[in-house]
């Protein structure tokens, strides 16, 4: 993986003016293409990890279909574009250096055709084609990197965070205006040039607006947060459509509604409970059998690679992963050595039946701020469990220990088995496609399906439609469902 000093080295040694492919102007930039594909292939497996793969062979395939297309009509065609799935419902696209394009099944599911999805992923890769994520990241400072994870809590617990997402920095950098203008514009021509009509992208960007989505959901940016939206977006894409719809000989623009629809049929919808859920203040993982509760008021994130508890002040810090070794030992042993910890005690114990090891360990850190030293103090438990190693942390500073340990103890010590059916059955939402069965208003339609009042906005904006439109019969709507 690319660590911090190896980043810094790369910026400091190979500053230069490039040519950049969209423009054929020179600009600043610290990285050689083959410095921009590789930090992109280091960033993939922990975006990866981080957030979870979706599974969706026909659905990923589609997408990495229409990713190659456009990348040979695009600035960049001898760039090999990789597009993944990620496993988290916030509504989002991003791209990162390279040649890598992320699109989560949140967004998956808000899409309506195959030319929203088209247009989407041609801005994506406009950012990619326009080397806007690689400026970016030559113009930032180490400190500046968005640590997801480290966001819940104080900065100076950000290590062990760190440690635990196997040290990455995902950058879900705010572009400026005239980036997302100029990737607009790619995204519209690059669309345009495969036989869609990209003028359902500015629809689809008028729907995220209509979501009044905030700045971030569990921690993680969500689609108009990281792409600010400028007022006339919708127009300028919608006139950029025309443009090239008048320039190219093509009688026929693909939409292909239906087609999309019953791609998306069966997608997990929201949170997904199999990974892990909260009720009341009781974490929940039915797929690895296991519960804990945490200290009431405290904030959770919930990620494929860690779970982090927080109280809102920053005070302090729990965070529980997976512990890689072969034994019990090991995995102590190796943790606390990644960790750079100084041992204070050590002790065999157990966890309601569980074998655990309770570790007391000293890190001193210098704050940036100030230069002087600061003592963290980490009390964890590391505990065997059905094959598998888990470790919570609690870290807090040395001066604020005595406040926390027994917050510490306690929580940890809640950590067993989980046997209840109801927890253990637990089931995702999902999408389910049906057809109108009769002529009338969505409304009417939805009543069909037996859908409750509260829940007929939330299903019309998913499906772009207005309660009191006419849908003619046999016409597709998404549903939500078990």
């Amino acid at each position: 993986m690319v660590k911090t000093g190896m980043i810094l080295a790369i910026l400091l040694v190979t500053t230069s003016c490039a040519v950049n492919p969209v423009t054929g102007k020179k600009q600043l930039m610290f990285m050689s293409e083959q410095q921009e594909v590789q930090l992109g292939a280091e960033y993939d497996p922990q975006v990866v990890s981080t957030f979870g793969e979706y599974q969706h062979d026909q659905l990923l395939g589609f997408i990495q279909a229409r990713a190659d297309e456009m990348g040979k009509v695009s600035h960049r065609p001898n760039l090999k574009y990789h597009v993944k799935i990620l496993d988290s419902p916030v509504v989002n696209a991003f791209a990162v250096p390279g040649g890598y394009v992320y699109l989560t099944r949140g967004i998956l599911a808000q899409f309506n055709n195959e030319a929203e999805l088209v247009g989407v992923l041609g801005h994506e890769m406009g950012h990619i084609t326009a080397r806007h994520s690689a400026s970016q990241q030559s113009k930032q400072t180490i400190g500046q990197l968005l640590l997801i994870g480290g966001m819940i809590a104080s900065e100076k617990f950000a290590p062990y965070a760190e440690y635990a997402m196997q040290g990455m920095q995902l950058l879900f950098l705010k572009f400026s205006r005239d980036n997302e203008r100029q990737a607009d514009t790619l995204g519209v021509a690059y669309s345009s040039l495969i036989g869609y009509d990209a003028g359902k992208m500015a629809d689809f960007f008028q729907v995220l607006e209509k979501m009044s989505m905030p700045e971030g959901e569990g921690g993680v940016p969500t689609f108009l947060s990281t792409h600010p939206s400028p007022a006339d977006r919708y127009a300028y894409v919608k006139l950029e459509a025309e443009k090239w719809q008048a320039n190219l000989d093509n009688d026929s623009w693909k939409v292909n509604a239906d087609q999309y629809l019953q791609m998306i049929n069966g997608i997990v919808y929201g949170e997904d409970p199999r990974q892990g859920f909260v009720e009341g203040n009781t974490f929940y993982h039915p797929e690895l059998k296991f519960r804990y509760s945490y200290p009431a008021g405290w904030q959770l994130q919930n990620q494929p690679a860690q779970v982090i508890m927080a109280p809102e002040n920053g005070d302090a810090l729990l965070l529980f992963t997976l512990a890689g070794g072969s034994s019990l030992d090991e995995a102590a042993r190796t943790t606390l050595k990644n960790l750079e910890l100084q041992l204070l005690e050590s002790n065999q114990t157990s966890v309601n039946g569980l074998p655990a090891i309770q570790t007391l360990s000293k890190q001193v850190n210098q704050d940036q701020a100030t230069g002087q030293e600061q003592a963290n103090i980490v009390y964890s438990y590391f505990i065997s469990y059905d094959g598998n190693y888990y470790v919570f942390h609690g870290v807090t500073a040395e001066a604020d220990y005595n406040t926390y340990r027994n917050i510490f103890k306690q929580s940890m010590g809640t950590f067993n088995k989980l046997t209840e059916a109801s927890k253990l059955n637990r089931q995702p939402d999902r999408i389910f496609i049906k057809k109108v069965q009769r002529t009338g208003t969505l409304a009417e339609a939805f009543r069909h399906y037996g859908v409750k009042q509260e829940q007929m906005e939330k299903l019309a904006l998913l499906n772009d439609l207005e309660l009191t439109g006419q849908v003619q019969a046999g016409k597709l709507i998404k549903m939500i469902g078990q």
